[in-house]
């Protein structure tokens, strides 16, 4: 459960009585009821996504222990590095097989140079050798997805599929579709009960709301766990939406129209055009990165190409891509994730020491500069150690919000007599049907629009509906 079910309905209340008649132009009832349901059925999504992303957060750390051999070099020095295509060479002399995909240059003093082929047997996967570029020796070799090692492809695919293909990415884009609904509408429901409070009482008007802090003396029971609920969530919600947000810009179908929208409104991330007769060549993906498809090239041509890279502005970390074929340029991908970023991308000839075609990141729309920025701060990048700790700090605050709403659930059940009960009542159900008409109207184009743009909320929302009027035409029925 998300935020604050600050406006819980008594234990006396009835899920199966109709709310009192009179129509209304608060949606608080509403909100209350959608809250509950949904934080129940969404719960479980969320407190996974939030413990595999809490994981995900820190593979680079996990990956320098794991990978320390691979990813690092014995020694610095002594001397210079050598030649970009001596280390090429290398890495093709240790694995004669596959097809040269990409080459990193080493981007610390410490770091080894990675060399990608293309292998068939792989599929969407590579096999990537690690050389020390100072001695030339091989230090290890992984198979890698889009220059993930094995433990982060692992973690990556935890927390977005949970191992379960396709149909498993349902699972996340569920929870992300959700949670910012359930983020908004606890947000309302402790508005609501403030502007409550502070109409019952002048005494705490010009004072600050103890519900934004933990009063340990205040109060006890489901009211003490309320405002543990409540006050985490509101803390939490700026994070919460952007998580939510960011999370859906690459999801299977939101991401989808996402990205649609973007072609629409020529904000997509420019193409860098690597034909050498004016071709332009296709976008890349916006999650992990380019990897135009690998074709025959000269890898002695990397010393070159690297060169002329540098002399263009090149200089933090970057893949350099082999031509497709004859008619195609080299490309360069600067991908320094750590603020301030440097996305910049270069078409280069190496025969004619020329760059062909380059875009900047400067010159992105302004709505493809925030996927990228939002793509780097959801995985952790952004801000180093920093953005690592902010992302641990969202996930267990969410973590402790949905247990203390399971524990809400739990404390407000009958105690009593006959009405003795597991878990406590949720609210009364009918209260669309006391919305004022315009109001409901609204309600309903707006869910279908959103419900479209998020298929994934959409169809379990409906799913509930259908749920909930069946349960409750089966519990009139039985009372009759």
């Amino acid at each position: 459960m998300s935020i604050a079910t600050d406006v819980s309905p008594p234990a006396e209340v009835s899920p199966d009585r109709p709310a009192a008649t009179g129509r209304t132009w608060s949606i608080v009832p509403l909100l209350t009821r959608l809250h509950f349901y949904g934080g129940i059925l969404v719960a479980p999504l969320l407190a996974t996504a939030a413990l595999t992303g809490l994981l995900f957060a820190f593979t680079p750390q996990l990956d320098a222990l794991v990978y320390d051999k691979e990813l690092h070099v014995e020694q610095v020095g002594p001397g210079l590095p050598k030649p970009l295509s001596d280390q090429v060479a290398a890495a093709i002399a240790a694995h004669p097989g596959g097809t040269l995909a990409a080459v990193l240059p080493a981007a610390a003093p410490d770091a080894t140079t990675r060399v990608v082929f293309s292998v068939p047997e792989l599929g969407e996967k590579q096999h990537t050798v690690y050389v020390d570029p100072y001695t030339g020796v091989v230090r290890g070799q992984l198979t890698t997805w889009f220059g993930e090692t094995p433990l982060m492809t692992w973690l990556d695919d935890l927390h977005t599929g949970l191992h379960l293909g396709e149909a498993g990415t349902l699972y996340s884009e569920t929870a992300a579709s959700w949670l910012w609904v359930l983020v908004l509408g606890g947000l309302i429901l402790w508005c609501n009960r403030q502007w409550r409070r502070r109409a019952e009482t002048r005494r705490t008007r010009g004072r600050v709301d103890a519900t934004l802090f933990y009063d340990l003396k205040a109060a006890k029971g489901v009211r003490r766990t309320r405002g543990f609920h409540a006050a985490t969530g509101i803390w939490l919600v700026v994070g919460l939406l952007f998580l939510s947000a960011t999370g859906l810009t690459w999801s299977t179908y939101a991401g989808g129209n996402f990205s649609a929208a973007l072609d629409q409104l020529d904000a997509g991330r420019p193409a860098l055009d690597t034909s050498l007769t004016g071709g332009a060549a296709p976008a890349a993906s916006a999650h992990h990165g380019e990897a135009p498809a690998a074709g025959a090239a000269d890898p002695a041509q990397v010393d070159a190409v690297l060169h002329i890279a540098r002399e263009h502005g090149i200089t933090g970390p970057m893949e350099l891509y082999p031509p497709a074929d004859a008619a195609s340029a080299w490309s360069v991908v600067e991908n320094d994730n750590v603020w301030p970023v440097h996305f910049d991308k270069l078409a280069v000839d190496p025969v004619a020491g020329t760059v062909v075609h380059r875009t900047d990141y400067a010159d992105w729309p302004l709505l493809a500069k925030l996927s990228a920025l939002g793509i780097q701060a959801h995985m952790g990048y952004l801000f180093g150690l920093a953005n690592q700790l902010l992302l641990a700090a969202l996930a267990i605050g969410l973590l402790c919000v949905i247990v203390w709403g399971y524990r809400m659930w739990w404390q407000r059940r009958p105690t009593r007599g006959t009405r003795r009960a597991v878990v406590g009542p949720p609210p009364a159900r009918g209260a669309w049907r006391r919305l004022r008409l315009p109001l409901l109207v609204a309600g309903i184009l707006a869910t279908a629009a959103v419900g479209w743009a998020l298929p994934a909320f959409g169809i379990t929302l409906l799913a509930f509906l259908i749920l909930d009027a069946s349960f409750g035409a089966a519990t009139a029925l039985r009372r009759r």
